[in-house]
């Protein structure tokens, strides 16, 4: 399928429908095609020419049963102004003022991530951060869009598992330069954390890997994927020579790095560009692509950050599968032992949870967990499971935020084992 700005990225919208249709968003970052190469493209001004192949993007139509059968079926508007009916109707590119960034125009998106489960799409669209209704994927609805007076182009987005926020980052400099320094402002070349509220995006927080690079190191917010540790929003992102961070951002206005790896610069003398392009976690690991020098595969090492059983519980086998960091699905743990001393651990470690009750769950997991390893059923260990979720349950109903969550999902996981060995 031929489009009149090519394709940086696209991006599949949701499986098949029940007509047996893919939709596919395309995002082209490249000059406007001559119509003489494909009819019908113009880098005119939308305002002059409202055909113009600028501020829109393209949504392909791809029968699952005949591929060949792909179109385009739709170029809609996602940047205009809903009420003057402007095309253009977001950044017109600039800077904000005084000691402010200069923002890319927003006349296309560099990526757009979907996610399915819940109907939304975030898009990274140079000059702004959008939200997106896709619960018609052929015919995407902007719901919002924020601007930050310290991005210079926005870059890409991720949704967390609950599909309640969404980290935006801002390539600055375009992935060639050193821009981790110790006088590069913190809120330049970052990420961005939003929460999503009645369908709008609140800003929360900015945060930039810490360890200062020197000139000859390219570095800036770069592209990540999610760790799935039940109970916690986990980020592990890419920043070229800046190496590989790893941020918890379950606080979204407190964001946390909890590991990192960084190989120093490639020449001390000049700077030669390298260093992550990506990083994502896939089956238990992290792959890191190193421009310079290959593919980097990482295991994480439990820390006094991250637990030997939240780190188990994010490698499970039934976590296994495709992994799209475009197209993000909704992770669901399984009801086990593992899972819910992953629970345990983080409400230990947030000093939420006393020591006889969590003695207490010890002892009724290890008991659980001989018995399903021995595939044995056991009525009274079922009871007792059983019991202790009605508590941990209760417990979580008088509590409040992260820690409400951690505890009615343990709750949660318990009773599922009390199911398994009755």
């Amino acid at each position: 399928v031929q489009t009149c700005r090519g394709s940086h990225t696209h991006t599949v919208a949701q499986n098949a429908d029940e007509d047996g249709n893919i939709y596919v968003y395309v995002s082209g970052t490249s000059r406007v095609r001559d119509d003489e190469e494909l009819a019908g493209c113009s880098d005119d001004s939308p305002f002059e020419n409202p055909e113009s192949a600028l501020f829109r993007i393209e949504v392909i139509e791809i029968p699952e049963d005949n591929p060949a059968a792909a179109q385009i079926v739709n170029r809609p508007f996602i940047f205009s102004d809903p009420d003057s009916g402007t095309l253009a109707g977001l950044w017109d590119g600039g800077d904000h003022g005084d000691g402010t960034q200069t923002t890319s125009q927003t006349n296309q998106c560099h990526d757009i991530t979907t996610y399915p489960d819940i109907g939304l799409a975030a898009g990274a669209c140079s000059g702004n951060g959008i939200l997106l209704d896709i619960s018609d994927p052929s015919d995407p609805q902007r719901l919002d869009q924020v601007i930050d007076p310290g991005f210079a182009y926005w870059h890409s987005a991720t949704f967390n598992n609950d599909g309640t926020k969404v980290i935006f980052t801002d390539e600055w400099g375009g992935g060639g330069r050193p821009r981790c320094r110790a006088q590069d402002p913190l809120t330049w070349g970052a990420d961005a954390f939003y929460d999503i509220v009645d369908g709008k995006l609140q800003f929360r927080s900015h945060y930039k890997m810490s360890a200062p690079q020197t000139d000859t190191e390219n570095c800036v917010a770069h592209n990540g994927s999610l760790i799935p540790v039940p109970g916690r929003d986990i980020f592990v992102q890419a920043w070229y020579q800046g190496g590989v961070s790893v941020v918890d951002f379950t606080d979204s206005s407190n964001p946390t790095e909890i590991a990192y790896f960084d190989r120093g610069p490639i020449d001390t003398e000049e700077l030669i560009t390298g260093g992550y392009w990506s990083t994502y976690w896939y089956n238990g690991r992290i792959y890191g692509t190193e421009i310079s020098r290959g593919l980097d595969v990482f295991e994480m090492q439990p820390s006094d950050f991250m637990t030997e059983n939240e780190l188990a519980a994010a490698s499970l086998e039934a976590l296994k599968g495709t992994v799209n960091a475009q197209t993000q699905e909704m992770v669901t743990w399984p009801a086990v032992p593992v899972v819910a001393r992953a629970y345990q651990d983080q409400l230990l470690r947030d000093g939420e949870i006393d020591a006889g009750q969590s003695r207490e769950l010890t002892q009724v997991l290890d008991r659980a967990e001989r018995l399903l390893e021995a595939d044995n059923g056991n009525r009274n260990a079922s009871r007792e499971l059983s019991d202790l979720a009605e508590q941990l349950e209760e417990e979580g109903e008088s509590r409040r935020g992260i820690t409400r969550k951690r505890y009615l999902e343990l709750a949660a996981t318990v009773s599922g084992i009390s199911e398994a060995v009755r």
